[in-house]
């Protein structure tokens, strides 16, 4: 089947994408494209599981999809041996006559659990148990359910239990299990640093931490009724927080070796994906734009920006590359960041976006109510979200100290959310600064004081090696707007287009602002003039002469963190 095709276009091959979802079942019943990762699970079993497997990655890397995998290979109540046909995981027979289907599981997700406050974000964990116990409703069933244990389920399923039931509902619900199926239960729980995360946002943290404490030591410590867990969330938040005295407790971070091939794909995926689409031309763009995570030993390539591409490619074959991961959050992380270091990190956030990297130490047991503590904490938090990543060891060209993390930006999409923050960070910031002294120099013809005024404001600004002329346009016109002046940027006028107008109709008066970017420190001076010179030569004064009483003129001309401005 070909896909979508307009005049004179070559045809892209129709893969069924499945982005956004991220059920297994659903998945390969309906023939959507699959990546084998059923990897993950003969990783997870070849030995004895640990009492307690925690693994983080970023968000979009796979982390839902893998569970609910595992879920569908381990579940009691399931027949999904023709879902696993032709992985790389049946071909492990042994282990699948051990584990596939044997074995009673509670699958059960944080993600929802959010809200303005704890009252809220309760509410939706209270809703989101009750749908878990329903899904385990045959549980009643059972002769081996006392009648007060049938009480607990009738109220934790019908959302009117009370908090402490609340909290120990995932320790009930696998004894009543591990009963009823003469075997202990096996416990999945996704993205369980979700309610933390939105608590500590929100100001109800220690409300927060105290139940998912409660949830998970109840769960996961000395619970008979355990075969073993599996947990995955963004951050690996400090032990002694959340998981105090759990014994047998393994994590897996981006920066250990063991699952990280079976969370984002491979080269060797993307280069078979691309094939499969017909596609593989696009390669060098989807390595530039998703590609440069390096987790352990493993490179790979963000799974969700990958799969959004692929589609829009089969709905329009020269579409380009995109922030799809951006789109997933408000990207809060780095506002919060750049707010709190201020102009202490501006270097370094130049360094990145120039391609450096910065030499940081790196904390992986953190806390949701510290993360702003320190620099050094949100350093941490910004590789572990993705923002940023190691660099390869064979790329150093220096040998680093323990504990240290030499880290960069993985690629063009992330370095356009770094691009973008920095910018609304510094309108902002640029609101908040006095620009009388701009403003009165502006409409007083001292154009040094001008260039005083904008170079002080410039040093504010966080440069990188992209901020050609569009950036300083917007610059110029950044500076005014919101200062109740009208600002027009590239007006139409009689024999060009200016750069940067602003209007003061209630005084009667106009700014003309033609800009140069010079390529060299030296080149400024002539480049001011020859901004100047075309002031003149395509009159863009003239238009305003009939309706304004003043009209400046300037000529402007930047170089990196410098500008000079003449006036006409």
């Amino acid at each position: 089947m070909q896909g979508h095709k307009r005049e004179g276009e070559r045809k892209v091959k129709t893969l069924n994408i499945p982005v956004g979802i991220s059920d297994f079942e659903k998945i390969r019943k309906n023939q959507y494209y699959y990546i084998d990762k059923t990897g993950l699970i003969n990783s997870l079993l070849q030995n004895e599981p640990a009492e307690v497997t925690l693994i983080t990655r970023p968000r979009r890397f796979g982390k839902t999809l893998a569970m609910s995998m595992v879920a569908s290979f381990l579940d009691i109540r399931k027949k999904n041996q023709n879902l696993f046909e032709g992985l790389e995981i049946f071909r492990n027979s042994q282990l699948c006559e051990l584990w596939m289907n044997q074995w009673p599981v509670i699958f059960f997700s944080f993600k929802n659990v959010d809200g303005l406050s704890f009252n809220s974000a309760y509410g939706q964990l209270i809703f989101d148990i009750g749908s878990l116990f329903e899904e385990h409703s045959y549980l009643l069933d059972s002769n081996e359910i006392s009648e007060n244990e049938r009480e607990i389920f009738e109220r934790l399923k019908t959302r009117t239990a009370g908090e402490i039931e609340v909290s120990r509902s995932l320790q009930f619900l696998s004894q009543i299990m591990s009963r009823y199926y003469g075997k202990p239960a096996i416990l999945l729980l996704d993205e369980y640093d979700v309610p933390l995360a939105k608590a500590s946002s929100h100001d109800y943290y220690k409300q927060m931490l105290e139940l998912m404490k409660t949830m998970m030591i109840t769960s996961l410590k000395d619970n008979p009724a355990l075969r073993f867990a599996v947990i995955t969330g963004c951050l690996k938040i400090s032990k002694e927080s959340i998981f105090t005295g759990t014994n047998n407790f393994v994590s897996d971070t981006i920066t250990a070796a063991r699952f990280n091939e079976y969370f984002g794909f491979t080269q060797k995926d993307v280069d078979q994906l691309l094939i499969d689409a017909d596609v593989s031309e696009k390669k060098e763009q989807v390595r530039v734009w998703y590609d440069g995570y390096h987790f352990g030993k493993t490179d790979v390539y963000c799974p969700w920006d990958v799969m959004n591409y692929l589609r829009d490619l089969q709905e329009n074959p020269d579409a380009k590359p995109a922030g799809y991961w951006k789109n997933t959050s408000d990207n809060s992380i780095i506002r919060s960041f750049i707010d709190f270091a201020g102009s202490n990190i501006t270097e370094k956030l130049e360094t990145l976006l120039t391609g450096g990297y910065l030499k940081e130490h790196i904390d992986e047991n953190l806390t949701y109510d510290y993360l702003h503590s320190s620099e050094e904490n949100l350093w941490s938090v910004l590789y572990l979200t993705g923002y940023l990543t190691r660099v390869r060891e064979a790329d150093l060209k220096e040998q680093l100290l323990d504990g240290v993390t030499a880290l960069m930006i993985p690629n063009e999409e992330i370095k356009e959310i770094f691009q973008t923050t920095i910018r609304k960070w510094f309108d902002d910031n640029a609101k908040e600064w006095d620009r009388k002294p701009l403003f009165d120099a502006v409409w007083n013809g001292k154009n040094e004081e001008i260039t005083r005024e904008i170079t002080r404001l410039l040093r504010r600004t966080i440069s990188y090696h992209d901020y050609k002329e569009d950036f300083y346009h917007a610059f110029l016109a950044g500076i005014f707007t919101g200062a109740g002046y009208v600002v027009q940027s590239n007006k139409e006028h009689g024999e060009g287009r200016s750069d940067v107008v602003v209007l003061d109709s209630r005084n009667g008066r106009v700014a003309v602002f033609e800009a140069k970017y010079s390529k060299t420190l030296e080149h400024m001076e002539s480049d001011c003039e020859k901004a100047v010179r075309q002031i003149n030569d395509r009159m863009y004064a003239e238009e305003f002469a009939d309706n304004y009483d003043e009209v400046f003129c300037y000529g402007i001309s930047f170089y990196k963190k410098r500008c000079i401005v003449l006036k006409k």
